[in-house]
């Protein structure tokens, strides 16, 4: 057998979400080379078929769906007529910076709608897929996007991210447990910052880039890829006696 078979993905179906772009995207294409079948989901057309093309061009196949995961209806629809699902990565989400005695209700609101509810209803829909396609025992597995911050308190101006992490954290754990006896693992992935366009912009400030390097002791941030290879590991036979755990990916920031 050769060494790298438990991490293969050869014959499963994954959905990914917030696939167009950064992690999402750097996580599809990893799951493509491992042998899945990618479903590709943001509201961003465009991107998803950049990225389908990215993982043709690789061997891999993937389908498409545009679809904005806060409409739960349309959601439940998407996931049920999919027929098959073995692996949900549930990484959409979003984060608006702002001290807590100044965050409005637009910023709150919309935080808890798309990092919580959101990956409720997506995570309930793939499961119920999950166990109602081919039964109990079979392996399927999701992986929740959550973060440092799911761990610690210590981020500047951002409670309420902080906050939707925790409640990640939570759902993680209460989600593995319920659903362990149907053959669904479900586990978290927390990673530190990681070098994405989006992330970017933030550290033109020298003081937030000090004080950020100076809590990761590995002293960098992290890549794409270095989140979409563990979220490989999560997802395939290698790690098939993990579930309700969070795999922290920050660089020891949460080791201080």
């Amino acid at each position: 057998m050769p060494a790298n078979e438990p991490f293969r993905l050869d014959g499963k179906t994954a959905l990914v979400t917030g696939a167009g772009r950064g992690i999402g995207r750097a996580v599809a294409l990893a799951l493509a080379a491992a042998g899945a079948e990618l479903v590709l989901v943001s509201r961003t057309a465009r991107e998803l078929h950049e990225a389908a093309g990215e993982i043709a061009g690789q061997g891999g196949r993937a389908r498409v769906l545009p679809l904005d995961v806060t409409d739960s209806a349309r959601v439940r629809d998407a996931v049920a007529g999919l027929g098959r699902l073995d692996i949900l990565v549930n990484n959409a989400g979003v984060n608006r910076p702002q001290p807590f005695l100044e965050v409005d209700e637009e910023t709150l609101d919309r935080l808890l709608t798309l990092n919580v509810r959101a990956a409720f209803l997506v995570a309930q829909a793939a499961a119920r897929l999950m166990v109602a396609a081919t039964g109990a025992k079979t392996g399927g597995v999701i992986v929740n996007m959550s973060s440092q911050m799911g761990h610690v308190g210590s981020e500047r101006d951002r409670t309420v991210y902080v906050m939707t992490k925790h409640a990640i954290e939570g759902l993680t754990k209460a989600m593995a447990v319920e659903l362990a006896p149907k053959g669904v693992r479900v586990v978290s992935i927390a990673p530190t910052f990681i070098d994405t366009p989006l992330v970017r912009p933030f550290f033109s400030d020298p003081t937030f880039r000090q004080w950020v390097l100076g809590h990761i002791p590995l002293g960098r941030l992290g890549t794409v890829e270095e989140v979409a290879n563990a979220v490989v590991f999560l997802a395939s036979p290698a790690a098939a006696l993990v579930t309700g755990s969070s795999l922290l990916a920050d660089g020891g920031w949460t080791a201080w």
